[in-house]
Order: structure tokens, then sequence, then C-alpha cells
């Protein structure tokens, strides 16, 4: 398909109100890829990220903001349809669906690995679908990819009202595990209790160190996304051979004096994990075992995306400056 589209610019170093929308040509499909006409695209902190120049998308990517998407497939390269048989997700022109990029999802159109799509569950519309992706595929990674999570064990998610902590509660819940969780304000740790979290704690009023000893023995897994002062408290509340695995840093790139002798004293295993930089054959096998494991239970309702607020295509400046003031509970949308 020829021909140009909108999509929305920015600049590196720019202000969320410098945002706009701007033109260019659609994309050309490489191998293996299909056309999907955006509906509805979610934001994410590594857009704010990249925005300020401080993420840039990966070689050979595209250059627009957006890591998910929701749309309809609306052209295939010649050779993917050549191959659909052979895959385990067939799509055909006209399939509504959701799913990852690399980049461009702020755009009308946007070139998609065929096998980094899955179909809209039942009953859900664009919006919705377009918040499952970045979100619920991080946390299913963090749980059960990079930490092998068994039923019983105490997980703690900082950071519990994010897009990625919301999906976690839940996968971790449904995994049959016992759920802290941290926040800044009583209206976040609400959301994370209809959830399913067992434990709620007001990091602004509480030390959650001391909340977790009060009611747990330790954590066998814990979620970061902070860092900072974060590293030797949550190696104080590890059992031993827990697991910390780190999704971000809002505390700023550098952490605490490591304690080596905790950290060997429980045997502990620290990690970071992203998921933009992983490699296809990586993203389609994540896909293919979320699939299978999680997106029935999003046709049940069984798993929710939580959408805090949708914004047309020209508001997504609002949305990047929401999401730099730590002002939401769950996935900002935008929709064309």
């Amino acid at each position: 398909m020829s021909g140009s589209m909108y999509f929305i610019k920015h600049d590196n170093g720019c202000a969320p109100d410098a945002l706009e929308i701007n033109q260019t040509d659609i994309p050309v499909l490489a191998s293996g890829q299909v056309l999907v006409k955006v509906a509805c695209f979610g934001l994410n902190r590594a857009d704010t990220l990249q925005r300020q120049g401080k993420y840039p998308a990966p070689a050979g990517e595209s250059d627009i903001l957006g890591l998910e998407v929701s749309g309809e497939i609306v052209q295939m390269h010649p050779e993917q349809m050549s191959l659909q048989q052979t895959s385990y997700q067939a799509f055909e022109l006209g399939d509504k669906v959701f799913g990852l990029v690399a980049g461009g999802g702020y755009a009308e159109y946007v070139a998609v690995h065929s096998q980094h799509l899955m179909p809209v569950p039942k009953n859900m519309n664009m919006a919705q679908a377009a918040g499952i992706a970045e979100c619920f595929l991080t946390a299913y990674q963090a749980l059960f990819i990079e930490n092998d999570l068994q039923p019983n064990q105490n997980v703690l998610i900082h950071a519990g009202a994010s897009g990625v902590g919301l999906a976690a509660i839940q996968l971790a819940k449904r995994q049959g595990c016992a759920v802290a969780v941290t926040a800044s304000s009583q209206v976040k740790l609400d959301l994370c209790n209809q959830l399913g979290a067992d434990l709620v704690i007001n990091y602004k009023q509480q030390d959650f160190a001391v909340e977790i000893a009060k009611h747990w023995q330790g954590c066998d897994l814990i979620i970061d996304f902070v860092a900072g002062d974060y590293l030797n408290r949550n190696l104080k509340l590890l059992n031993i051979d827990g697991s910390v695995i780190y999704l971000a840093m809002l505390a700023g790139r550098y952490a605490d004096t490591l304690d080596m002798a905790m950290m060997l004293g429980k045997r502990a295993t620290v990690k970071a994990s992203t998921l933009r930089s992983r490699h296809d054959q990586y993203k389609t096998h994540l896909i293919k075992e979320f699939s299978q494991a999680c997106l029935a239970d999003f046709d049940d309702c069984k798993l929710i995306p939580n959408i805090d607020t949708e914004f047309v295509a020209k508001d997504v400046g609002n949305a990047h400056q929401r999401l730099e003031d730590n002002n939401t509970m769950g996935k900002l949308i935008g929709c064309w």
C-alpha cells in the first residue's frame, strides 16, 4: 500500500506539548510483516524517555514513538501469505488484532511482524486491546520467563498501580500466589486491592519493609521499577534463593552501595529486564507462550487491561505529561 499517513512527530529532547501530528509515507512491508491500520495505541514510559532523547529506537526500527497497537490488518507481505499455514497464529486481511511493535505505534499505519500480533479478545474494544501487549507481556516475562513463579509464593510488586504492576497482580494471583504492592495513594491501593492484591502499602506513609515483615516471613520474588535506595531494602525482605527483578529506574540510574554479604547470605538473584530490545524470535516465543497460557482468560474477563484514560491523538502530549507526573492508574491510550 502506498500513500501518506498521519503520525505523531517528536524531536529528541522536546517537551510533551511539542508533540504534533504530521505526515509521512506509509511503511513498506518486509518479509514476515503485515500492515496494520491503527485504531488505538498504548502509551508507555519508554515513549517519554525516547521523546526526551534517552531511549533511542533499536537499529533498523521506526523512530516514530509507540510500542503497542490495536487495529485491523489491511495488507500482507506476499511471502507472509504463503507462510500462513506453517505459523502458529494465522491471520487474514480484515482481522482485528493487537500486539507489539519495536517502534512506529503512534501512527495511522504500522508494519508489524505477524507473529507479534494476537487476535482482539471477544467483547473487548480496540482501546482495551491496545492496553494489553506491553504491560501483560512485560509482567508475564518477569514472572514466568525471567523467574519460575510457583503457587503459594510471596510476590512484592512496587509501583503496583502502574500498567505493568496491575497486570503482574492479576497474573501472580492467577498462579495462586500471595501479592503485596506499594503505591503512593489510597485510591491507587484500592485499585490494586480490587484486582487481587492481598497486602497494600502506601510507601509515602509506611515503610514497606516493616509492613511486609509484620505479615510475611519474606518475599520469594520482588518486581521493582524504582531502584535507588530500594536495592538493599529489597534484599533484606528476600527469602533464601529469592529474586529481585528490575524493570525500570524511577529513582535514577544509580542504586545503593550493594550489600554483597546480604546478597550472598540470601543466595539472591538480582536481574534486570527489558522487552523492546529483544530479538524477533524471542518476542515470537514469548507471545506464543503468553497467548496459549493467558489469552482465553481475556475472553472470559478473568484477566482485564485497566484503562485509565483514552486520549485523541492530538492530545497525546497531555498523556505524556501525566506519565511524567506519575499521575496514572493503569494504561493511557491514544486513539485516531
